[in-house]
């Protein structure tokens, strides 16, 4: 401690040199006591320890200012984790994940599952999609037109778990303007025909046609008068497998002869290793061998049913000849497509007033079917 001098002193004495201000009440030694006090209790506060510095030093100092000097010294208080015992789970009431409506892709069995949804996303989703981000899930919107397709629903009837009516209808609209649900198709058939040992493109196709009745809707429509039926016809074109490569809707009162043109100029320009095409007599006629002449076809007109004429002479003119390369059963193919067809309620009866529609439908009805084959 520092020595006071009184004045009376003789100036013989020598005098100390003064310091500035009053001297800390803490020092060295006191914070040497800190260190021990909080070694000894390293979970004491910091008013524990400025009571304890006061019992061992008599010196009586702030809990502030005991703070600070402990921060200067470079001792920091550390957070301990504290293990306490776990204690058995209560039973939770109220609103909790299991009330809350599963997806739709987990709601309907219409709906795509992951890995479908991992094979045709970059058609419906492309990545790097310039402009906003869509509002609604392209995939909840094509579970939509599954459900549609299948149930054969009206738009404005969809369940609530899909977007709105109109958004799910304009988003459709756009899709088959830009011809997704033939471009999802063909990749689909391409995987498929390499599945079954087959090449990407076809050498054979099988033509037939089939009509069915239109709604009240209105749009372009005729008569069969072989079907006996009002409505519109589905020209559809298939390979051996019965997978479509086609597809082509008119008015019923259409004739297959005028309807053979544009569904076969559609395959070949998408399929130009077709050399053999099997039809029935309804395509028979000079555009038939108009399209056989012009693209190198073997066109090859089936009878509708494997009769023959019988009679008291009929032995005379021999067996009935036998259609080359087995065309009735090659003709039963694209009949099983049409067979393949009623299972989606869309497809038996025309809804829509362009035709255009209808054939994006049937596109995606057999996509359907291609997947359910590739994934389940």
């Amino acid at each position: 401690m520092v020595e006071m001098t009184s004045a009376n002193q003789g100036a013989d004495t020598p005098e100390k040199p003064k310091t500035k201000g009053r001297p800390p009440k803490v020092g060295p030694e006191q914070q040497q006591v800190l260190r021990e006090i909080i070694a000894a209790d390293r979970y004491a506060t910091v008013r524990q320890i400025t009571a304890r510095l006061f019992e061992r030093t008599d010196i009586s100092v702030h809990p502030y200012t005991v703070g600070q000097i402990i921060k200067r010294l470079g001792i920091r208080r550390e957070k301990q984790q504290r293990h306490l015992p776990s204690k058995p789970a209560e039973p939770r009431y109220g609103y909790t994940a299991r009330h809350r409506r599963p997806a739709t892709h987990d709601m309907y069995a219409t709906s795509l599952t992951d890995a479908e949804w991992d094979l045709v996303n970059d058609l419906f989703d492309p990545p790097g999609r310039p402009g906003r981000p869509p509002v609604h899930d392209r995939r909840q919107i094509l579970d939509a037109c599954l459900y549609v397709v299948r149930t054969g629903c009206a738009w404005r009837m969809l369940p609530k778990e899909f977007p709105r009516w109109d958004n799910v209808y304009k988003t459709f609209r756009r899709w088959q303007q830009d011809r997704l649900f033939e471009q999802l198709h063909d990749r689909l058939s391409a995987y498929w025909r390499r599945q079954m040992d087959r090449q990407a493109s076809p050498s054979t196709a099988v033509i037939d046609s089939q009509s069915s009745r239109h709604s009240p809707q209105g749009g372009q429509a005729g008569y069969d008068a072989n079907k006996k039926i009002k409505g519109r016809k589905r020209h559809v074109v298939v390979d051996s497998l019965g997978i479509v490569l086609a597809v082509a809707v008119s008015a019923a009162s259409m004739s297959d002869r005028d309807g053979l043109t544009p569904a076969l100029q559609a395959t070949l320009d998408k399929h130009d290793r077709i050399t053999t095409l099997y039809a029935d007599r309804g395509y028979s006629g000079q555009a038939a061998e108009d399209l056989a002449r012009r693209h190198n076809l073997d066109v090859s007109i089936m009878p509708t049913t494997s009769s023959a004429w019988t009679g008291p002479q009929a032995e005379l003119f021999g067996p009935p000849p036998t259609p080359p390369g087995g065309g009735l059963s090659k003709r039963w193919v694209v009949e099983r497509t049409h067979a393949w067809h009623e299972r989606f309620r869309r497809l038996i009866m025309h809804h829509d007033r362009l035709p255009e529609i209808g054939e994006a439908w049937t596109w995606l009805a057999n996509a359907r079917l291609l997947m359910n084959r590739l994934l389940r």
